[in-house]
Order: C-alpha cells, then sequence, then structure tokens
C-alpha cells in the first residue's frame, strides 16, 4: 500500500470530486432560500411589539445558534423520524438531503434572522416618515426606500453566511449524502486510505475557488449597490 505524498493524486481527484458539486449546490440554494423567508419571519417577529413573538424569536436564535451544526444534523435526521413515529408517519425511507435542507434550513434562517433584524435597524426611521409624507403608502415606503437600503447593509453579512453555510454543508457526509465532501471519503475509502492528504488538498483546492469566488461576487454587488449611497455623500 503506497504512503507516500503523490501531487498527481490531487489533479487527478479534482475531475472525480467536481460532479458532486451540484449536490453540495444544491443542499447551500434550497438552505438559502427557505432559510431566508424564515430569517424574514422571524425578524418580523423580533421587530414586531408583541412581547410573545419577540421572546419565541429570539429563543429561537439563541438555541440554533448555540448549537453545533453537526448536533443540529443529527437531531433532525434521528429525531424527526422517530416522533413523526409517534404520529404513525414513516420517514425512514425520506431522502437524506431533505434532512440536510431541513437541518440547514433552521441554522441559516437563524443567521439571516438577526442578518435582517440589524439592516432595518440601522436605516434612519425618519425616512419612512418622510416617504409617507411626501404621498407614498407605507408598503411604497418600506418597498422603495427602506428595503433597497436595508439590502445593501445586510449584503455583505449575507455573503459570510452564505460561505459558512457552504463550508458547514460538508457535514452532511456524516448521515451519508453523497456530496462533494462525500465522494472525497468514499475516493479515500476505495484507496484503503492511501493519499487521503492529496484528496483533501483537491477537495480544499475546489472550496477555496468555490469561497473566493462568493466573496469577489459579493464585493462586486457591494460596489454595485453602493454606488447611490456614494454619490449623494460626494456632492
Amino acid at each position: 500500500m503506497e504512503k507516500y505524498f503523490n501531487a498527481t493524486y490531487i489533479w487527478e481527484s479534482i475531475p472525480m470530486l467536481l460532479p458532486f458539486l451540484k449536490v453540495t449546490f444544491l443542499v447551500t440554494v434550497l438552505s438559502v432560500l427557505f432559510g431566508t423567508i424564515l430569517g424574514f419571519i422571524l425578524a418580523i417577529m423580533k421587530l414586531s411589539k408583541n412581547k410573545i413573538a419577540q421572546k419565541i424569536a429570539h429563543g429561537y436564535t439563541t438555541i440554533l445558534r448555540c448549537t453545533p451544526s453537526i448536533v443540529l444534523l443529527f437531531l433532525v435526521y434521528y429525531g424527526l423520524p422517530a416522533i413523526a413515529s409517534n404520529f404513525k408517519v414513516d420517514l425512514n425511507n425520506v431522502e437524506t438531503i431533505v434532512f440536510v435542507v431541513i437541518t440547514f434550513t433552521l441554522q441559516f434562517g437563524a443567521l439571516m434572522s438577526e442578518v435582517i433584524r440589524s439592516s432595518y435597524e440601522a436605516i434612519d426611521k425618519g425616512q419612512f416618515e418622510a416617504a409617507v409624507s411626501v404621498g407614498l403608502s407605507p408598503i411604497q415606503a418600506y418597498w422603495r426606500i427602506i428595503l433597497p437600503q436595508a439590502f445593501v447593509v445586510a449584503l455583505p453579512n449575507f455573503g459570510n453566511s452564505l460561505l459558512e453555510l457552504m463550508k458547514e454543508g460538508s457535514l452532511a457526509y456524516t448521515i451519508g449524502l453523497i456530496d462533494i465532501m462525500g465522494k472525497a471519503n468514499l475516493i479515500i475509502a476505495g484507496n484503503i486510505n492511501a493519499h487521503a492528504l492529496e484528496i483533501y488538498i483537491g477537495l480544499s483546492i475546489i472550496y477555496w475557488i468555490l469561497s473566493i469566488a462568493i466573496e469577489q461576487t459579493f464585493l462586486k454587488l457591494e460596489k454595485i449597490f453602493s454606488k447611490g449611497k456614494q454619490i449623494i455623500k460626494t456632492t
């Protein structure tokens, strides 16, 4: 069994890993979509005047942020079928990816609730009052004045949360999901644990490229959407 380091395995592993990026992307996109919706609902609850809604939303966020991703993944994967079985519902045949998406939706929703709340509170409330005073309806004021500015404020934190989600998604292999991380482990197992370092370096290169691409994309988006604010400051 070969144990020495051979850089050839790095470049040979990358083409074998790339096809499984679609699974990683699918988990990320679905988790971001549903997590953002959940985060928006939680943010509304936090910003509402209802004390009970506020406590529920803040309590949810605290619990989720204090729960390690892998623990939450196991709780969802093993807990949901156990709970459902009490209601005569069998979830044992549900695809693994469903539990993964649920897990990271719950986690991403907690993060996004804070991002959305803090972004909204960063906008001067006088702008809403001014918009209404010139004839805009409250909905129009929020849609045309408040939300676009809150979106710009939220963009950096949204990008950071997206990067964290993509990296945390690699834990899905622990419950049997064959994404890019799962495939890397299958390749290593097929090699009888030989050249594991090279395989993981190849995997790291893919994650590095993805992370840099996402980071640069959000930096460009920030510049594009911040142009209006820069023009106002310079005039």
